[in-house]
């Protein structure tokens, strides 16, 4: 591209596609100049005229066509003379392959002309080596140049041909143009002149460049100065978009804060409302078990009383009874005139308070407001949040200020939202809402736009316009972080890429992931009988040998080696292919989940409801069912994996439960609440945290929980892409590789709560 103020060279027009026409893409032929200076074959322009109009078909300005026709725009003659260098530069003989000498066939020497060895560039002839000395020696031509033409084929003498060139008239071929019309502003050769011009003021070509070169070049430096304002009101306008970008980032790094401080208040709210739940009751059942105790004593002293005094009168002699008729008479009154009940307690029966703006729909904690403002250089107070002495409040989009207060206001600025569990005047039967309902409340479900689903059209299409979750239910309400925290780790999108390779005879279907050395993955491609290895960043790096006919289901991978199953079949090998071992498994599961142990010299297969741990020489280390002996037959393990605190994890398809037990099968934790949405659960993976990441494919979905197997909320949904995932695993603690049906790869980095 020539830059603005620089001449271009000739070398640069003769190279590029300027003597190419936009429209038939070949070389032009009878160039047409429009208006707008675009230049056409006048066959081309003939063929998009409609009637009276041509549109321009690179800048679209529409132009007016002649009443004779195309051929009535101006002729280029600056292309006619580049075409005819051009020309002149690729002729000759073509069945010989070389050129002839133009001279030869005029002096009676052979028809066909001897072979050419130099050009006059004033005559624009080929010559033979005779023709080109004996031109040198007539009076006629010895001031011509004439040079070698092996140099003028290889453009050694442009820029001197095109001084020598001589623009031809249309009219009179053989005659240069050398005069211009001055009342016509038509170009003349010598016969025009003498014709119909004989009496207009005419000037040689020279002198009428002299002319109006000035005017031209005043024109190009008006030309240069607007577009030198246009390359500032770009550069301009990409830096606003620079602005609003970096603007928007600082905008979304406060709404994330923002989100996080206010859940962070309300998790502390919560706690506290749950201790003083919490030592109300106790205080309660500790006044109510001392009043129960007082009250069993005197029942019992009571029925003491009463027990003796029916013995005494049912079993005594008459004297017996009289001797003690006193003394049974006075206990029976003392014991009657003693108050039988003790002081009655106040029963105080908490209820919840929330704020009224956590149940007002309409009332938003997070606002955007926008405001115009320009740029500033001595400024840099461009951050985002108007912080310090910014007094101005910015306008909303319906002219109404917004407070900055209401942008970022979390519960505790509010005494008023402060949770209370004490009397409340309603009962929650009268509509209260329950803390659950309170707190599943989103800003989506306040009339949020969310994003429509996309088509699947376009495969490469990146992460713009996600899939709506196809999710019919809300997802719980998100349990408490095992760290005290309340924050839950998050998914940062890192890339994503297909796993289809130019050898492959069918569409992948991946069945099984696991890490492979550092920064690398190992697919299991079941439908095209391989393992790949590609990098985080999406580079294939190979594939791992199989053996012949084998079609790798689960894998793992171990110290210097890999496992995977196969059909009924337990695998480990080299990553060049050597089988180092092979084990049978049972036929009563149509796959088996593979796991490498934390320590990497050990493997776990899931066998008809059990698990069997194999080290590396293919002996049986250990064998286990999750919940002990009487769990046999009720356990069907899909999917397998291990902790970093060595504990296993599992999706039972029988239960229809995610269950996590020690290495002696002592379950640990289960999961089946409505969290997974009636779907049976997928692929698992866990991080060096321990939080346990489970794959929900009907609802495209990847539900996070903790440690001991209890739901703490949605950790990647449609929204972020999913769309019908199968199997996930975890790449150095910290980064989730979530496979899809379609074979392509998403990689997210796991965010800790701290990080």
């Amino acid at each position: 591209m020539v830059s603005q103020g620089s001449s271009p060279s000739l070398l640069e027009a003769l190279s590029s596609d300027f003597l190419a026409c936009k429209i038939c893409l070949e070389q032009l032929r009878v160039p047409k100049t429009l208006p707008c200076l675009h230049t056409y074959c006048q066959d081309c322009l003939a063929q998009l005229a409609e009637g009276s109009l041509l549109r321009c078909p690179e800048c679209r300005e529409t132009v007016p066509v002649p009443p004779t026709g195309v051929a009535a725009f101006k002729t280029n003659f600056f292309v006619n003379g580049l075409l005819d260098l051009v020309k002149a530069r690729a002729g000759g003989d073509l069945r010989a392959g070389k050129p002839a000498c133009a001279l030869c066939p005029l002096m009676g020497g052979a028809s066909a002309g001897g072979p050419a060895t130099a050009r006059c560039l004033d005559c624009a002839d080929d010559l033979c080596q005779a023709c080109a000395d004996g031109h040198r020696c007539t009076r006629q031509t010895h001031s011509h140049r004439v040079v070698d033409l092996v140099g003028y084929r290889a453009g050694w003498y442009d820029e001197e041909a095109r001084e020598r060139q001589a623009a031809q008239c249309p009219q009179h071929p053989g005659e240069p143009l050398r005069f211009l019309c001055q009342p016509c502003s038509q170009l003349l050769c010598r016969e025009c002149r003498l014709d119909p011009h004989l009496d207009h003021p005419c000037l040689p070509l020279a002198e009428a460049v002299r002319a109006r070169r000035p005017g031209l070049e005043g024109l190009l430096a008006g030309m240069d100065s607007n577009l030198a304002e246009l390359e500032a009101a770009r550069l301009a306008e990409e830096e606003a978009l620079a602005r609003l970008r970096e603007q928007a980032a600082k905008v979304g790094t406060q709404v994330e804060e923002a989100a996080e401080g206010v859940l962070r208040a309300l998790l502390a709210q919560k706690q506290e409302v749950l201790g003083q739940l919490r030592a109300h009751v106790e205080a309660a059942e500790e006044a109510a078990r001392e009043r129960l105790a007082e009250l069993e004593s005197r029942a019992q002293v009571a029925r003491e009383a009463a027990a003796f005094a029916r013995r005494v009168l049912s079993l005594g002699r008459e004297a017996e009874i009289l001797s003690l008729e006193g003394a049974i008479a006075q206990r029976l009154q003392q014991l009657q005139r003693c108050p039988w009940l003790p002081g009655s307690a106040p029963c105080l029966l908490p209820q919840l308070e929330l704020h009224p703006g956590l149940l007002d729909k309409k009332r938003h904690l997070l606002r955007l407001s926008f405001e115009e403002r320009q740029p500033q250089k001595d400024s840099g107070n461009d951050g985002a949040g108007s912080q310090g002495g910014d007094e101005t409040r910015p306008q909303s989009r319906d002219g109404a200020q917004t407070p900055k207060q209401d942008s970022a206001q979390t519960p505790q600025e509010d005494g008023a939202q402060t949770l209370k569990a004490e009397r409340a005047e309603t009962p929650p039967e009268d509509g209260a809402q329950t803390p659950k309902e309170g707190r599943a409340q989103t800003p989506q479900e306040d009339g949020g736009a969310q994003s429509p689903r996309g088509g699947r059209s376009n495969k490469k299409r990146r992460f713009k316009g996600r899939l709506k979750s196809i999710s019919r239910e809300p997802s719980p309400a998100p349990g408490p972080n095992p760290e005290g925290s309340g924050l839950l780790p998050r998914p940062i999108f890192f890339c994503s890429f297909p796993t289809r390779m130019p050898g492959d005879k069918r569409s992948p279907r991946i069945t099984g992931l696991c890490p492979f050395g550092s920064r690398e993955i190992l697919v299991a491609d079941e439908q095209n009988r391989a393992l790949k290895r590609f990098s985080l960043n999406g580079d294939y790096k190979g594939a791992v040998p199989v053996p012949e006919g084998c079609s790798p289901c689960s894998v793992a991978a171990l110290q210097d080696a890999v496992a995977f199953s196969a059909g009924a079949w337990l695998y480990l090998i080299r990553p060049n292919g050597e089988v180092q071992w092979r084990r049978a498994l049972s036929l009563c599961q149509a796959s088996h989940a593979v796991a490498a142990m934390p320590s990497g010299d050990r493997v776990a297969v899931s066998v008809s409801g059990h698990v069997e741990v194999y080290n590396m020489e293919g002996s049986l280390a250990t064998r286990f069912i999750p919940g002990g002996k009487a769990s046999r037959g009720l356990r069907a393990l899909v999917f397998l994996t291990t902790s970093p605190q060595g504990s296993f994890v599992g999706s039972d398809w029988q239960q229809n439960s995610l269950v996590v037990c020690d290495g002696l099968g002592q379950v640990i934790g289960e999961y089946r609440g409505p969290g997974l949405h009636g779907c049976q659960p997928g692929s698992v993976s866990v991080d060096k945290k321990g939080y346990i990441f489970l794959t929900l494919r009907e609802v495209n979905k990847v539900v996070i929980l903790d440690p001991k197997g209890s739901l703490l909320g949605d950790f990647l949904t449609a929204y972020h892409g999913l769309e019908k995932p199968r199997v996930t695993t975890m790449v150095d603690g910290r980064y989730l590789v979530v496979s899809l049906s379609n074979g392509t790869i998403h990689v997210f980095r796991v965010r800790p709560p701290d990080g």
